[in-house]
């Protein structure tokens, strides 16, 4: 009987731990997003790199992707791997410079592949994901507290989120995102400014500037 009671406290304070693990995770990842979200905007740029060590894929094999992203409110222009997304809150014009080509579709990205996009790095965790501290790491000189993130959906292409927030300002300064095909995306913020003068028409799409340059818009 005596084992038996102390299994069960064991699994009790076992479970209050967790439990109080996750509420912790949840609102340091609440504080960060509304910090960050009460911005009037912010301008992020940003650096990918991608690693599977199944595959014999490490870490800095290739040159880090950039990318940079403005973000008010819905809105935002994230230019990235060649192209350019511009979301004016209604709609969501795709601009590939390569091809001259602009597509244009009703509301946002909407993350069906399973990949988190950098325009949703402040509200993806709020659905779909069980949470924990994660490490402390001291990267150049500043503190970097990361929060694992696990889907709730055990079939989601998405293993494991790693987001790492800093300490001091409570802003996001990485995002590692494991697959379930082995592969980790890592998405490294180098470049940070908020509350920008940008001008009233800086999210709206100039379809005349693109026609006039022999796009072809779908």
């Amino acid at each position: 009987m005596k084992k038996i009671t102390i299994l069960f406290l064991s699994i009790f304070l076992t479970t209050i731990t967790f439990s109080q693990n996750g509420e912790k995770a949840k609102s340091l990842l609440d504080e960060v997003s509304n910090k960050m979200g009460a911005y009037k905007n912010m301008q992020i740029g940003f650096s990918q790199t991608l690693s599977n060590e199944d595959a014999g894929i490490k870490e800095g094999d290739e040159p880090p992707i950039r990318g940079e992203i403005n973000l008010e409110g819905e809105k935002y222009i994230l230019n990235y791997l060649g192209n350019q997304f511009i979301y004016d809150g209604k709609k969501l014009y795709v601009i590939n410079h390569d091809e001259k080509e602009i597509s244009i579709t009703d509301g946002d990205l909407d993350g069906d592949d399973g990949f988190i996009y950098p325009s949703k790095l402040l509200t993806f965790y709020k659905e779909g994901y069980n949470y924990k501290m994660g490490k402390l790491e001291n990267t150049k000189g500043r503190q970097i507290q990361f929060v694992t993130l696990n889907p709730i959906d055990s079939n989601s292409d998405i293993v494991k989120v790693e987001l790492g927030i800093d300490a001091k300002s409570k802003h996001i300064y990485k995002l590692i995102q494991t697959g379930s095909n082995g592969s980790k995306t890592t998405f490294t913020i180098n470049k940070f400014k908020k509350n920008e003068d940008l001008s009233k028409n800086f999210f709206k799409f100039n379809k005349a500037k693109f026609l006039s340059q022999n796009y072809t818009i779908d």
